[in-house]
C-alpha cells in the first residue's frame, strides 16, 4: 500500500442523533485496548474547520501492514466496538494508505 513500512487507518463517524457524541466516542474507545496497532488515537472532533461539520469522532490508527491491519479487525474488541457503535451512528469513511 504504501514505501513508508506502514499503513494508516483513518476513520471519520458521525452519531445519528448528537446526543449519543459521547457514546460513540466511549464505544471507539475501546480500540485502544487492541493490541495490534502501533499508534492508535480516538479523538473528538474540534468543529475547527467550519465547512465541514459532519465528522464527531476519528480514529486513526498506524500498523505494521496489512497483516496487522487484519489482525486488528479479527480482534474481539473490534467487534465489541461495532456492536456498541454502529447503531448510534449515522456516517462510517474509511481510509487505509
Amino acid at each position: 500500500m504504501s514505501d513508508r513500512g506502514f499503513i494508516r487507518h483513518v476513520v471519520f463517524f458521525s452519531a445519528k442523533d448528537p446526543v449519543d457524541r459521547a457514546r460513540v466516542y466511549e464505544g471507539l474507545s475501546i480500540l485502544k485496548q487492541n493490541p495490534h496497532a502501533r499508534v492508535l488515537e480516538v479523538v473528538e472532533n474540534s468543529h475547527v474547520d467550519s465547512l465541514s461539520g459532519e465528522v464527531d469522532v476519528v480514529v486513526y490508527g498506524e500498523f505494521d501492514d496489512e497483516a496487522a491491519l487484519a489482525a486488528y479487525k479479527a480482534h474481539p474488541l473490534y467487534q465489541q466496538s461495532i456492536d456498541l457503535v454502529k447503531p448510534l451512528r449515522e456516517l462510517r469513511i474509511a481510509a487505509d494508505f
